[in-house]
């Protein structure tokens, strides 16, 4: 898989030269709390982790891509499968964009249901679900969107800065 595209984004394998961007986004302490990270990643782990970018999915158990826009090449924000089960056929989906200028502006929306479209049709997935911290409404309305049920709250899931917070878990079955 090269690109899926729609009709204003791209979503794209990562490449060597995403190195500083995804660098800046692992080591930004203010997302940390929505991608379970705990300590900073340096650029050479980061460099290792891009070296092998082009496992499959079925041997990483994961997929990231970079969502960009569609007259660009750099990205924007990114996009995981994770957790990938072929056994089970499901996996855990998310999404981050990078910038405050660049949400709400349809890229997650876009990117989200292409791989959605994706984790369906070519991955031949039964399910989908998303761990979303329950003050993230805009997280959550968004993959409601997509036909997402909140299935559950997993209580005092995690703990951030001292505090356990509630995870809420989002589930979509392939109809």
């Amino acid at each position: 898989m090269n690109t899926l595209k729609g009709n204003t984004i791209y979503l794209r394998a990562l490449e060597p030269n995403d190195l500083d961007f995804v660098f800046e986004m692992e080591n930004d302490e203010s997302i940390w709390e929505i991608s379970n990270t705990q300590t900073p990643y340096s650029r050479f782990l980061i460099r290792q982790y891009l070296e092998n970018a082009h496992q499959d999915i079925y041997e990483a158990k994961q997929l990231r891509l970079a969502i960009c826009n569609n007259n660009d090449f750099s990205a924007i924000g990114l996009i995981d499968l994770f957790e990938f089960d072929p056994k089970n056929n499901r996996a855990g989906i998310g999404i981050l964009i990078k910038n405050e200028d660049n949400r709400g502006q349809g890229a997650g929306s876009e990117a989200l249901g292409l791989l959605i479209d994706y984790s369906f049709k070519q991955l031949n997935l039964n399910q989908l679900f998303a761990n979303i911290n329950p003050e993230n409404t805009a997280s959550m309305r968004l993959f409601a969107k997509f036909g997402f049920e909140n299935i559950g709250t997993k209580k005092q899931w995690n703990l951030v800065n001292g505090h356990y917070k509630d995870e809420t878990l989002f589930q979509l079955i392939n109809k």
